[in-house]
């Protein structure tokens, strides 16, 4: 499908919209860039930015690096400084950039689909342990990240990574970032479609494509087939969600103009149904929509979700239909509700092929290089080679034989990678935190795995379906407002008035049961140190006040503040 090109210029004027003042859409004829990002990204586009780091950055060092390329155009390569270490939170918001900058970089590795090989698994490893000091986090959109990364060593981890067929294009900056995708897509027995096809011709009309690389922000993409609900459709930008029509058969619903951060919006359904060969024209209709009408001029609304608010899902599919695909869509059923809560794939699970796939949980995470190599070791001797990432920063192991499954368990116990995990342990989620984001206010990983340590020291029956999500600073990466028990971090006064780090919680949230926010409780403000006391006690309330059956987040939605503080 032809796309409008990405250069203000050559854009067509289209379809005034209503709002009372410019807001930066190329399709109203707001060309002018708005602030310093657009800008940036009018000066150069963020693409350009690799030759510079192979033929001057990564020779002549981190003092070389342009500030326009080191605080802007170097993410569209999956490149962040990480924060200078020793900074604590109250400086977060209060020093410059450049105060805040390390001489390290965050890489993070685009995984697209959670897919990975074992020999893409152990290179991953292998950089980790040359480059990173060890360090290489799963996130919870299936990528891997990287610390301590030198701009020296950039072109040769590339080299490394493409050898094997990955990538680090496009992994942040204002891009259509990972697309994630069930992680046992083609492979689960209950699939209703496999969307892989589709994932993947999607990649290579877009991946590296200037058309697509000047977004008004972030551009967040899943695809699952999974009557599971497994990529957290609700919350990205576009969603493909596999249904079955009662006429034309398996295909998918179309979602648009999810998202979290610090104005949650929930994905909208257009009400279509689109067999998996229009997937893609779709996808780029979708997110030219939004590259040619998005908000540029402010970037705290530069989101698709503000744009899908403001114009409602009638507009948004007509303008789809009428401007970019010149044809209507056919009307199409919701998807069904899954069948139960966890959407982790966790455990043993018997393929479609009458394999079985093994679905472990690291801590919050948190693996190393040399734990992914011993992964690859053990998916090889165990499986056919393949592995995944999941979108809650847990791992699969494909193709495993029944003879071979205790064995593989009992390996994947040794490393402390649980196939049978509390639910504390399978449950967890923590953003990267203090230790290296810039945008931190409190630490995030070494709490979450002390607090299942402890949780499951104090409550060791504990059995129920619960999510409990980290977060460093407001910004949402680990998805606080969805969570059962959602921590967002800030800094908080003890009980002897001393400002120390500590979380607002939010209670009840959640995805595809009865998707919604999590509740405020007015004023609770909880220490990191009260934390373990706190979660122990309204977990305990919640075994004690619950209806028969009852999941947390429909007893939080309902139990009087007193329980809940």
């Amino acid at each position: 499908m032809a796309a409008t090109p990405p250069n203000a210029a050559a854009a067509t004027p289209r379809r005034k919209v209503s709002r009372h003042r410019g807001e930066g859409q190329w399709a109203a004829g707001h060309f002018t860039p708005l602030n310093g990002n657009e800008q940036v990204k009018k000066d150069d586009d963020g693409l350009n930015v690799r030759t510079r780091i192979e033929t001057v950055y990564s020779k002549r060092g981190f003092d070389s690096i342009d500030p326009s390329d080191l605080r802007g155009r170097m993410r569209w390569w999956g490149l962040y400084t990480q924060r200078k270490p020793g900074i604590d939170g109250g400086k977060t918001a209060i020093l410059e950039p450049e105060e805040l900058d390390d001489r390290y970089f965050m890489l993070r590795v685009r995984i697209d689909g959670g897919r990975l090989t074992t020999g893409q698994l152990r290179v991953i490893g292998e950089i980790s342990q040359e480059f990173a000091r060890g360090t290489a986090d799963i996130t919870d959109r299936q990528n891997v990240q990287y610390h301590w990364i030198r701009i020296e060593d950039v072109p040769e981890i590339w080299n490394r990574l493409e050898g094997v067929g990955l990538s680090t294009v496009t992994a942040c900056g204002d891009t259509p970032r990972v697309m994630i995708g069930s992680p046992v897509a083609g492979i689960a027995e209950d699939e209703i479609i496999d969307g892989t096809p589709a994932l993947e011709e999607i990649q290579r009309r877009v991946l590296g494509n200037k058309a697509y690389s000047n977004l008004p922000r972030k551009f967040k993409t899943a695809i699952s087939g999974s009557p599971l609900l497994d990529v957290v459709h609700e919350i990205n930008d576009v969603a493909f969600v596999g249904v079955r029509h009662p006429e034309h058969g398996p295909g998918f619903d179309l979602w648009v103009g999810g998202g979290l951060s610090t104005n949650p919006k929930l994905g909208v359904r257009l009400g279509t149904w689109v067999p998996i060969e229009d997937v893609p024209d779709v996808y780029e209709g979708v997110i030219s929509i939004f590259r040619d009408y998005g908000y540029r001029r402010l970037r705290n609304r530069a989101r698709l979700k503000f744009l899908v608010a403001d114009w409602g899902a009638e507009k948004f599919r007509q303008v789809l239909q009428d401007e970019y695909l010149k044809r209507e869509l056919l009307d199409g059923p919701a998807p069904g509700q899954p069948a139960h809560q966890w959407r982790d794939h966790i455990g043993v699970h018997r393929q479609r092929d009458g394999r079985y796939y093994v679905g472990f949980a690291p801590r919050v995470g948190r693996v190393d290089g040399t734990t992914l190599t011993k992964i690859a070791e053990l998916a090889e001797a165990h499986g056919s080679g393949r592995v995944r990432t999941t979108v809650e920063q847990k791992m699969i192991i494909l193709d495993v034989e029944e003879g071979q499954v205790d064995s593989l368990v009992d390996g994947l116990d040794a490393l402390d990678l649980t196939a049978r995990p509390s639910s504390f342990r399978r449950g967890t989620m923590a953003c990267t935190g203090i230790e290296f984001c810039k945008l931190a206010i409190v630490e995030t990983k070494a709490r979450g795995s002390q607090l299942i340590d402890e949780l499951e020291r104090r409550l060791p029956d504990f059995d129920e379906p619960l999510t409990i999500n980290l977060n460093g600073c407001p910004n949402a990466c680990a998805r606080i407002q969805v969570a059962d028990i959602g921590l967002k971090g800030q800094l908080v006064l003890d009980e002897n008035g001393e400002q120390v780090e500590g979380y607002q919680v939010h209670l009840g949230g959640a995805l595809g049961l009865e998707p919604s926010f999590g509740r405020k409780v007015r004023g609770l403000k909880v220490t990191s140190a009260e934390l373990p006391d706190y979660i122990e006690r309204v977990l305990k309330r919640f075994q004690a006040g619950r209806e028969d059956g009852e999941r947390f987040a429909v007893w939080a939605a309902r139990a009087p503040e007193e329980d809940l503080s």
